[in-house]
């Protein structure tokens, strides 16, 4: 440890044993860096902290000295007599100091700790077996570990609203409320709108939206998340599935260049939700509302997943065979996509090459936000700067690519994961040239398009991209593609190997990231499997100074702690 590391370390005494922490911080903190837990429902660590659950109740002392002359007041065996508080103190609240003594597990802090559970369940409705939070609830787990096992209150329950429609996408149920303000205040500190608040008071205090004013913010959801508690549900998610039936992977959100850090959860190759995946440095704990239902697009219809070839259905190795013939003109183009991984951009380069065509793309521009969605609105533009396959900010249209289809440059043009009427192009213009497209669903632009073939959705497929605060981040599958779909690596493996360059390229991650630390500077000594959850920051040298990744950045400050 460094002598910095030091001068920020408190050492203090946790159930008889000294530890160090770091200075500033509270005792849920400390526990939770020593392995521990100080259960708590109102504390949050990206919220202020409120102290109203008094759940996380500790016994503490400090070492005592003599009033008159300042010097320790020494016990028989020659050690400094504790002073210890005859009563409890929340530790969300109580800041770490040198010499503080903490006692988490005596009969006082056990006493607390049973007593605010009984309060908590005397008016809590016992519905457990229809609760979307059933498996993640904090109250549920708390009752078996601090609660007892018989109940003594046999008054009435307190009767409070239930079912209460307080946004487009969220649900209240004020009988589970148990007021611990984490959605009160996760309004007012992070989205900075008032949307929630508490009226009536004692066991009649009710969750309530301010009059005229529904919960319609687009971050409205991370309160579902953060309740701990099934008082909010999500309307999307609601009785949908058991959470203990879900496999959640570590994945990214394509809504923008934010890369927001997500998870995704799914059964039986089904998504059923997204939820945000905590990283300090990119998104704290949050997401926005739209970008967890991206994944319904995976099941939308349009989806394309039989290979075609002049409108009719053949096999994936004869329509590779038939795209490569096409690539073999001397005059093809390539419009390639920031919604394409770092690995699939990098191999789409190396057959642009191989074929001598020009690369095109598209910039997506959108409003930011002011939160986490930047004014870019693709996952990976840096991606494609950082390994080659563009050389500069590309425009948002495709005028200079329809000027050569008019004077015959090109004649064969491959589409990856864009539209490219929208883009510039006319009809007129798609029909003079030999079209293969390659996206997860059929645009109407496509419909007469020589080739077409699916490919996966980033629910379907694993891989990186690069966000913009210039951080490589890597995402896992979370289902399957559907039956015939080959993934764009795949793909372009394939296509290289038949156009007659890089024979037996891999097309797995691992390998091709062999061959990308070793071509691409700002990735050396990276891989795919070494990359940190959290991801790694990568040198974009000069490319930093080009307009547009100026302004498309992330507008949220997160407040890591």
């Amino acid at each position: 440890m460094s002598e910095t590391d030091k001068a920020t370390q408190v050492t203090i005494n946790y159930d008889g044993q000294d530890v160090s922490v770091p200075a500033g911080y509270n005792l849920v903190q400390a526990a939770q860096l020593l392995g521990k837990e100080i259960p708590h429902y109102c504390y949050h660590e990206k919220l202020s902290v409120s102290g109203n659950c008094r759940m996380c109740m500790v016994q503490i002392g400090t070492p005592m000295r003599d009033r008159a002359t300042g010097e320790p007041v020494m016990d028989e065996n020659g050690k400094q007599k504790i002073g210890w508080s005859p009563k409890p103190a929340i530790g969300c609240a109580t800041t770490v100091s040198p010499g503080l003594h903490v006692r988490t597990d005596n009969d006082l802090v056990k006493g607390c700790r049973n007593g605010v559970t009984e309060f908590l369940l005397a008016n809590h409705p016992l519905d457990c077996p229809i609760c979307d939070k059933a498996g993640e609830c904090r109250l549920q787990e708390y009752s078996s570990q601090y609660g007892r096992d018989y109940s003594r209150f046999v008054e009435h329950k307190v009767v409070k609203p239930k079912h209460v429609d307080i946004g487009p996408r969220i649900i209240l149920d004020d009988e589970r409320c148990i007021l611990c303000s984490r959605c009160i205040r996760f309004c007012d500190e992070v989205i900075k709108e008032s949307f929630l608040g508490f009226t009536e008071r004692g066991s009649h205090a009710t969750l309530s939206i301010h009059p005229g004013k529904p919960f319609d913010h687009n971050y409205s959801l991370n309160t579902v998340d953060i309740c701990p508690v099934g008082a909010l549900t999500s309307k999307d998610f609601r009785f949908q599935m058991r959470v203990w039936f879900l496999k959640p992977v570590n994945s990214i959100c394509t809504e923008s260049s934010a890369g927001v850090n997500t998870k995704v959860w799914s059964r039986e190759g089904r998504v059923y939700r997204i939820t945000p995946r905590r990283n300090d440095a990119v998104n704290d704990s949050w997401m926005s509302d739209s970008g967890r239902m991206l994944y319904k697009k995976c099941e939308g219809s349009g989806r394309l997943v039989e290979p075609q070839v002049g409108g009719h259905h053949m096999g994936s190795e004869e329509t590779l065979s038939r795209i490569a013939v096409l690539l073999k003109n001397e005059k093809a183009a390539i419009v390639a996509s920031a919604f394409s991984s770092v690995e699939e951009q990098f191999l789409l380069k190396r057959l642009a090459g191989a074929i001598h065509a020009g690369v095109h793309m598209i910039s997506h521009t959108q409003k930011g936000d002011g939160l986490l969605i930047s004014e870019d609105a693709t996952p990976n533009l840096r991606g494609a700067l950082l390994t080659g396959l563009i050389s500069r900010i590309p425009s948002d249209n495709l005028r200079a690519l329809g000027d050569k289809i008019d004077a015959g440059e090109v004649e064969t043009l491959v589409c990856v994961r864009e539209d490219l009427v929208q883009a510039g192009l006319s009809q007129a213009q798609l029909d003079k040239v030999n079209l293969v497209y390659l996206g997860t669903h059929t645009p109407s632009f496509a419909q007469s398009a020589n080739v077409l073939m699916g490919v996966p959705t980033v629910f379907e497929r694993a891989g990186s991209f690069v966000n913009c605060q210039w951080r490589i981040q890597k995402f896992a599958q979370a289902v399957p593609p559907p039956r015939g779909v080959l993934s764009e690596l795949t793909i372009l493996a394939k296509l290289l190997d038949l156009v007659g360059a890089c024979p037996g390229v891999a097309a797995t991650l691992s390998p091709a990231w062999q061959q990308l630390s070793k071509e691409v500077p700002a990735f050396a000594g990276l891989s795919y499997d070494s990359l940190p959850d959290e991801g790694a920051l990568v040198d974009g040298g000069s490319l930093k100074s080009l307009p547009f990744v100026e302004t498309a950045h992330l507008h949220y400050t997160p407040n890591a702690k």
